[in-house]
């Protein structure tokens, strides 16, 4: 996420700025948005880069979670537009949902589609979902839905997020460097200041730095791959922050058509992510 992208993302949020013309998001019924991008070619160096700050072991094909990478721009485009409700900063990413109906090679070329709709009532606020479509030469390679929740007044009558098989941390820890948020967005481009450094974090309200969801899913998956099929589905709920530098629990379990797979906090078991993967083949 570029300065220029950043400032766009926090002005909607400061007060009386948030008022002029341009940053003021407009009101009334909001029936969606979507934003598109060319063809991109998949480069070698930059999966690379990728797979190792995210656990993944380098290969000719593309990590199941790295098209989000093409698509976080236009996520932030749309979130930054006067025209969605929400501004971008304090709006959380709570779900993720990857279907892969193959995997993506080194070399092919990707276009990206992302559209969101109209918002969703949740229990905590209102959700707003992201569908991403990767096509290479017209199939449709790679999808995605990622839910993003605005706390406000929720509906005690809505649901309140996906539910997960339980997957035991079974003696699993990895630790988390205090630069894995600074690593991660220097791959990724999501250089949200809650990621970075204790002092950027606890302006918006952190302790310290906490690491991207989407960093733990990829670690997640990571260490599942090698018994994931080609086509497959990936849903995760991302249920507390992981403060950086830190230590996780990874668990997992086999399920009759996948894995459900979990992080949670090593002393106190709360859970940080709660996933499941299903084969599609």
């Amino acid at each position: 996420m570029a300065l220029p992208v950043m400032l766009r993302a926090a002005l909607p949020s400061v007060p009386v700025v948030n008022q002029l013309p341009g940053v003021r998001k407009k009101g009334g019924p909001f029936g969606g948005l979507s934003r598109s991008a060319p063809p991109v070619r998949i480069e070698r160096s930059d999966v690379a880069a990728y797979a190792r700050v995210c656990g993944f072991p380098e290969k000719d094909t593309v990590p199941l979670p790295y098209p989000h990478l093409l698509a976080f721009g236009l996520h932030m485009a749309i979130m930054t537009d006067p025209a969605f409700p929400a501004p971008a900063i304090g709006t959380v990413h709570v779900e993720n949902s990857i279907t892969s109906h193959r995997p993506v090679e080194i070399g092919e070329s990707l276009a990206v589609s992302v559209s969101v709709g109209a918002p969703k009532p949740h229990s905590k606020g209102t959700v707003y979902d992201f569908v991403t479509t990767a096509t290479a030469d017209g199939e449709t390679v790679w999808e995605e839905t990622s839910s993003y929740l605005r706390r406000g007044r929720g509906d005690a009558d809505a649901p309140s997020g996906a539910t997960f098989p339980d997957a035991p941390a079974h003696g699993i820890t990895w630790q988390l460097p205090g630069d894995l948020g600074r690593r991660y967005a220097a791959v990724s481009g999501d250089a949200n200041p809650i990621h970075l450094y204790p002092l950027t974090a606890k302006a918006l309200g952190f302790p310290r730095q906490i690491a991207h969801g989407m960093w733990t899913m990829a670690r997640s998956v990571a260490a599942l791959e090698n018994r994931l099929p080609d086509a497959v589905r990936v849903d995760v709920a991302f249920k507390r922050p992981v403060l950086l530098p830190g230590r996780v629990a990874f668990g997992s379990a086999p399920l009759e058509d996948g894995w459900a797979f979990s992080l949670s906090d090593p002393r106190s078991g709360a859970p940080h992510l709660a996933g499941r993967t299903t084969s599609l083949s």
